[in-house]
């Protein structure tokens, strides 16, 4: 009887292997190297290392991975459920029209200078077999994924070309009032205000070009190449000094030499709808994370059927873990925090040692 027990437990155990190995069933691709859970990702597996050689100088956090992710949000953004709603033509949200049609949305006052990163990712998108659509969100995703700290995010393959371009006025501006940007967000895919704080984790690895044109690669935190809390605190602080030249539209005084605050970024910092979301990522690496990718993964999606999509996240590269610790940085103390959340007290950090934080513009050279 034993027996007989034994043996059915070992026929039960050996009926599970079966399972979960066809459930994890991998397919060999053709480069020999690589395999994917679907043949249909295994193509990426070459774009992501011609994007990491020819674009990210080998696996950098740089510039080029940050003007990459920046334009996964101007493409995907360009989608108006209400304009769709009234017989209007509301954009294909993440479609890659802002690549494909080019020579008209990147002349939107909204994505100047975006046409840099286009240009520079163009070469790479011709050498594949890949929409234009596909490879804005891969290539921001594959880029981010350099940013120590930084979710590995999602990515679905099979955005068609777009046949029109994106609407004008459909990407939030600097200047815009925290009502309107979230209006546009609600508009576009239904983002909640705690998502669009989620979204503006993004700035944490960003940095300016247009705003103030006489101080180009601006970041708008002191650790640019890390994807840390860092712009959650810094965007409280008091506003002592403009980096470059005042009365630049969109741009408040920030509190650190070198760094720029947009108004929006101000604004949402300190707005009763936001504030306590906001502070809610200062010291909390994990939900920042988190909350971005989810985030993110809504985002590039936008307009798209996402049941014609093949989940090839594997094909992102796993980032690597964090390197820094929320801080003040050097000569501040939370004396100089614009607190605006009225119901959680900001978190204790302490301050960085030495003389005051200068912070020096973005290049393709990675944090030590």
């Amino acid at each position: 009887m034993a027996f007989q027990i034994l043996t059915a437990l070992l026929s039960a155990l050996a009926a599970v292997q079966v399972a979960n190995g066809a459930l994890t069933r991998r397919v060999a691709c053709p480069d020999g190297v690589n395999t994917a859970t679907n043949a249909a990702c295994c193509a990426l597996f070459a774009v992501r290392d011609d994007l990491q050689q020819n674009l990210f100088d080998g696996g950098e956090c740089g510039e080029d991975a940050h003007e990459s992710l920046r334009l996964t949000f101007h493409d995907a953004i360009g989608f108006s459920r209400s304009a769709a709603a009234a017989g209007q033509f509301g954009g294909g949200g993440a479609d890659g029209s802002i690549s494909i049609f080019e020579s008209i949305e990147t002349n939107f006052h909204a994505s100047i200078g975006v046409d840099e990163i286009v240009d520079e990712q163009a070469p790479i998108v011709a050498r594949h077999n890949i929409t234009p659509g596909d490879f804005i969100q891969f290539a921001g995703a594959v880029g981010v994924s350099n940013c120590p700290g930084a979710p590995r995010l999602e990515f679905l393959l099979g955005r068609p070309a777009a046949t029109r371009p994106a609407p004008d006025k459909t990407i939030p501006e600097p200047f815009d009032t925290v009502d309107t940007i979230l209006a546009r967000f609600a508009d576009a895919a239904n983002f909640s205000p705690e998502e669009v704080v989620a979204l503006l984790a993004s700035h944490t690895v960003a940095a300016a070009d247009e705003v103030d044109t006489t101080i180009p690669g601006t970041p708008f935190d002191s650790t640019p190449g890390f994807f840390d809390t860092q712009f959650f605190i810094e965007t409280q602080l008091r506003g002592t000094l403009f980096p470059g030249t005042a009365g630049n539209q969109g741009e408040v005084e920030s509190p650190l030499r070198g760094e720029m605050r947009l108004q929006s970024d101000s604004e949402l910092a300190r707005d009763a709808r936001t504030a306590c979301e906001w502070q809610s990522m200062v010291n909390n690496q994990e939900k920042m994370a988190s909350t971005f990718k989810a985030a993110m993964a809504k985002l590039a999606v936008i307009g798209q059927d996402v049941s014609q999509m093949v989940d090839c996240s594997e094909a992102i590269p796993v980032p690597p873990p964090p390197k820094s610790n929320a801080h003040f940085p050097a000569g501040l103390t939370i004396d100089d925090i614009e607190q605006a959340c009225d119901s959680t007290p900001f978190p204790t950090l302490p301050t960085d040692p030495g003389v005051a934080t200068s912070v020096a513009p973005v290049s393709s050279s990675p944090p030590s």
